[in-house]
């Protein structure tokens, strides 16, 4: 009699387990609204600033999907998301290290100021960010797939989505974390053996070579030129352009022509585009404003 009872409860935790799961989807049914398609990206944002009748209806709420991401403001992202920008490092590791004693791998580069901190702060609030940056939540957010975190896994779901990533690190990581492309450039070496050969200041060259750049909404490039144009100006343009390097790979900037430029394309640089992405152009955005933070 007694061994029937573990056969018993594992029909039980089944019959739960349907119930619960039917429940589910009833209220996914009922809560989550359909995309209409042809709906424009205004209306779609007006729609999320309603508040949403549950966390079901937030979560596929249009504001996440394009078109409306598109024209989706740092406020209305930060209203749900607020956590993001909050101080909240550890004090200790988990190995029991003290954050105050050690030193994290953006620290290392000379720029960056302060102690350590969390990356969406490093990234919209610091005082580095502040200055050189104009990053807004959809400079890298452009939406998800909540179903199962995979593009392609439904009829409606967007094309271009990376697999269980909230955003795609090859078009947005890698502009500002990639490799120095130095053999390309024609250094001699690493720009950390290298740099003492032309003092430290990229603009030794780039005054008249690559002069286009920078012009782009996520940056604030006069702020940036000021700062190479200083003493020791290679340290900003290096903290981009592989000082903080996540990949072993480069960033296939575009090459955007220059007064001067030559007409032949090297063999590096014939696959390269020659305009920056759309939503990018300073003067074609058209987007929410900056929050001020």
């Amino acid at each position: 009699m007694s061994a029937l009872w573990p056969r018993r409860w594992q029909i039980v935790l089944a019959s739960f387990t349907i119930v619960l799961a039917i429940t589910g989807c009833k209220e996914n049914s009922s809560t989550a609204p359909p995309i209409a398609k042809g709906s424009t990206p205004e209306s779609s944002v007006a729609s999320s600033s309603a508040a949403p009748a549950s966390y079901q209806a937030a979560k596929y709420d249009p504001i996440h999907f394009k078109p409306a991401i598109d024209k989706a403001s740092d406020q209305q992202c930060l209203a749900c998301h607020a956590e993001v920008l909050k101080p909240s490092v550890k004090k200790r590791s988990s190995a029991g290290v003290e954050s105050a004693t050690a030193t994290a791998w953006y620290q290392q580069t000379p720029t960056y100021q302060g102690d350590q901190d969390t990356f969406h702060r490093r990234h919209l609030t610091t005082a580095l960010a502040k200055q050189v940056m104009n990053l807004r939540c959809t400079t890298c957010h452009q939406g998800n797939d909540p179903r199962e975190e995979a593009s392609g896994s439904s009829a409606t779901t967007q094309s271009n989505l990376t697999l269980r990533k909230m955003v795609n690190p090859e078009t947005t990581c890698l502009k500002c974390h990639g490799k120095l492309n130095w053999p390309v450039m024609g250094l001699p070496g690493p720009w950390e053996q290298s740099k003492h050969i032309f003092q430290n200041n990229c603009l030794l060259c780039h005054a008249n070579i690559r002069t286009n750049r920078h012009q782009v909404s996520y940056l604030n490039a006069k702020a940036i030129e000021e700062m190479a144009a200083k003493p020791d100006g290679g340290n900003v343009c290096f903290g981009c352009h592989g000082g903080r390097s996540w990949y072993r790979t480069h960033y296939p900037y575009p090459r955007h022509a220059w007064p001067g430029m030559g007409t032949e394309v090297p063999d590096w640089a014939k696959e390269r585009p020659t305009e920056s992405e759309v939503r990018f152009i300073t003067n074609a955005m058209g987007q929410g404003e900056k929050n001020e933070k």
